[in-house]
């Protein structure tokens, strides 16, 4: 249907045109615009009755319900994201956009965290009241979470085991037999089925140039490790010079205080290098590694000002969901207590566990990697990186 048409499906009747061009349809109202006759009938529990209910379990359903909008909200802010950082090229002026929408993103999981308040002024017993209406029902089974961890780019083998209770598979498990539930096991699996968020990610950062270098250009391999030597041997005089103030100062043996830096040169080696990853894909993940530092190493170039502002906002998108997970763990022990879940999951224990998900994991071990602006290797074609004349 096209966009300037008079026929909004399902919502209004076509409108008819007065002889003098003026429609007699009548002007959209703030509720019918957001659809609030429905909205606001969606409260009423498995009765579908408000008179059936408490006022706690009012709360419990109206606050879990805002949670869900959230996710869908952030759903959309990332696949558009994804999308256009995935592009087969992607203009300098595209990334101040994705900046902009995982912005939002960033803010919706600070409110998401602040929103728990609201959750914990149920108390214990008011959640006892009707906590047994929800068994088996349970957070366990929110399908746009998991939709949301399947987009980041969280993958099955990363998740939280729970003996019997693969989070997916309890999904698909409980999903079929009703629309909800079939709408639940469709988006999840059409998520398993997408390009995620951090592989988007790695396209873009694979392209970045190092050195003037991108990989189209002949000898880009080259350019690329000799970076990666520079940098590694500035890393390592700098470890070793701290190493030695720590002798000198008598902070421990000083074997133990070189094996120690020693192990952290030899893992920085190991790690930019790629030698943790299969030889098939080494090349491109080294050089995906070096883009992320070459960007966060020379940041205050022009060309890698908004770069970095990327790189930035993704870690605190996942500092903010790792807090989100944290918060929502403290909140189940206030108000939930340690039992075990309305699903069967171990409750707070498994919340507790996934707070240990990191999906951007290069992002978070190059910044331990960095080096103090003086000792960085020498930029070459420093008027690549310029403002465009």
């Amino acid at each position: 249907m096209p966009r300037g048409s008079a026929i909004l499906t399902g919502t209004r009747k076509a409108a008819t045109v007065k002889g003098d061009g003026m429609s007699d349809a009548k002007p959209p109202s703030y509720w019918d615009y957001l659809k609030l006759d429905g909205l606001l009938g969606l409260q009423g529990g498995l009765d579908n009755d408000e008179d059936k209910i408490t006022s706690d379990e009012l709360h419990f359903i109206v606050v879990h319900q805002v949670y869900e909008l959230w996710f869908k909200l952030v759903l959309r802010e990332l696949r558009l994201g994804r999308d256009e950082l995935g592009a087969p090229r992607v203009a300098e002026e595209t990334i101040p956009n994705v900046v902009h929408h995982l912005r939002r993103v960033n803010e919706i999981f600070k409110l998401g965290a602040d929103q728990f308040r609201v959750m914990e002024t149920l108390t214990p017993q008011d959640f006892l009241d009707f906590r047994d209406k929800l068994a088996p029902a349970s957070g366990f089974q929110s399908f746009q979470m998991r939709e949301l961890e399947i987009l980041l780019g969280l993958n099955e083998e990363q998740r939280v085991q729970v003996p019997g209770m693969k989070p997916l598979n309890h999904i698909r498990k409980m999903a079929p037999g009703t629309p909800a539930g079939e709408l639940a096991y469709a988006r999840v699996e059409a998520a398993s089925q997408e390009t995620n968020l951090r592989s988007a990610l790695h396209d873009w950062l694979h392209r970045t140039p190092i050195q003037g270098s991108v990989p189209k250009d002949a000898g880009d391999d080259e350019t690329v490790s000799q970076f990666l030597k520079e940098y590694l041997k500035a890393y390592k005089e700098g470890q070793e010079a701290q190493a030695a103030r720590l002798v000198e100062v008598g902070v421990g043996s000083a074997e133990a205080i070189k094996a120690r830096f020693s192990g952290s040169i030899d893992a920085a080696h190991e790690f930019l290098f790629a030698n943790d990853i299969d030889e098939k894909e080494r090349l491109r993940m080294r050089r995906i590694r070096a883009g992320i530092l070459f960007v966060e190493s020379y940041r205050d170039l022009p060309l890698l000002a908004w770069p970095r502002l990327l790189i930035d906002t993704v870690v605190e998108m996942e500092e903010l969901l790792v807090l989100w997970r944290s918060r929502h763990a403290r909140m189940v022990e206030r108000t939930v207590v340690r039992r075990v879940g309305t699903g069967g999951s171990p409750g707070v224990d498994y919340l507790d566990r996934t707070a240990a998900y990191r999906i951007f994991t290069e992002l978070w071990t190059v910044r331990t990697l960095l080096l103090p602006r003086r000792a960085l290797p020498a930029l070459r074609s420093p008027e690549f990186y310029g403002f465009a004349s």
